[in-house]
């Protein structure tokens, strides 16, 4: 069995909020699998312990171009947050952007190999980013971009430089701005409860089902507390059933909204910088160890 590190138990603490000593016993209950201990977790202490894995802490910006029914949305990463507020790193992303919406590149590669100077460097954007690294002197990469273009009106929404969300509809301007918002507030996963990924649907379900076995209950009991767990859970991820963040009322939800909006959403893109990235995590004591017994050993 690996062992359990300091390090260890402080990455699932920061990403589940669970108390120091249950992150252990689920890390050692999971023989060390981070994404196990994160299951146990909310087996034992329900959804609360999942509140926090949104915490992301790789560092970029997320930069966005609408110019009519065509836009982009582009998440580009570097090393430290400093560097997020670089004047020449956002510069760099906004291009970048706006190359993604004008040029409709294919891939990343595509994207980079297009023309483009900045701060004395070029002629393409790839070797603008290689000279900012030299300028900067950290690391920069684009990660992921989508580009709009399929005659839907676009709204789009930045909360700051590391939310953006991009919404195609068909109706009012400022219900599809507030939607926007909406989704940058409550990061729903899919549009409607039809599509939402299968796979978070059999996360939410095998989660469930190991909750409700601890019941004790009988088996029709349980295979009910299970439905109406994952049912209660599609209405919490899908944009339209969730209760609109600007509801007077603290009920109307987001299809209501937009059908007293005559709106319609078509779609959505939420990018969150660094999401699914996982940043290393030192652990310090093993390093400082590492280093006394090599130098007892010189």
């Amino acid at each position: 069995m690996p062992a359990i590190t300091a390090s260890m138990v402080a990455e699932l603490r920061a990403k589940t909020d669970a108390p120091m000593m249950e992150c252990k016993k689920a890390l050692t209950e999971a023989d060390g699998d981070m994404a196990r201990a994160e299951e146990i977790l909310r087996v034992k202490l329900g959804n609360k312990a999942g509140k926090a894995a949104s915490r992301i802490t790789a560092e970029g910006v997320v930069a966005a171009s609408v110019a009519g029914n065509v836009g982009a949305l582009i998440e580009i990463n570097c090393e430290t947050d400093f560097v997020s507020k670089n004047d020449s790193f956002l510069a760099f992303a906004n291009a970048a952007a706006k190359l993604v919406a004008e040029a409709n590149p294919a891939s990343v590669e595509a994207l980079s190999a297009l023309a483009y100077a900045q701060d004395g460097f070029g002629p393409t954007l790839e070797d603008v980013r290689k000279g900012l690294i030299g300028k900067i002197g950290e690391n920069m990469s684009i990660r992921r971009f989508k580009r709009f273009d399929a005659g839907n009106a676009l709204a789009y929404y930045l909360h700051g430089t590391r939310i953006g969300v991009v919404v195609e509809f068909d109706g009012s301007d400022v219900a599809a701005k507030d939607v926007a918002m909406h989704v940058a507030a409550m990061k729903p996963a899919a549009l409607s409860s039809a599509e939402v990924s299968a796979d978070l649907v059999e996360k939410e379900r095998k989660i469930a089902t190991e909750k409700a076995a601890e019941s004790g209950k009988p088996a029709d009991i349980i295979a009910k507390m299970v439905e109406g767990s994952v049912q209660k859970f599609l209405k919490e991820v899908s944009l339209l059933d969730q209760v609109f963040v600007k509801a007077a009322d603290g009920k109307q939800t987001v299809a209501a909204y937009l059908k007293s909006a005559n709106t319609t959403v078509k779609g959505f893109t939420l990018y969150v910088v660094g999401e699914g990235i996982e940043k290393k995590v030192d652990d310090f004591a093993a390093e400082v160890a590492a280093q006394v017994a090599a130098a007892k050993g010189q």
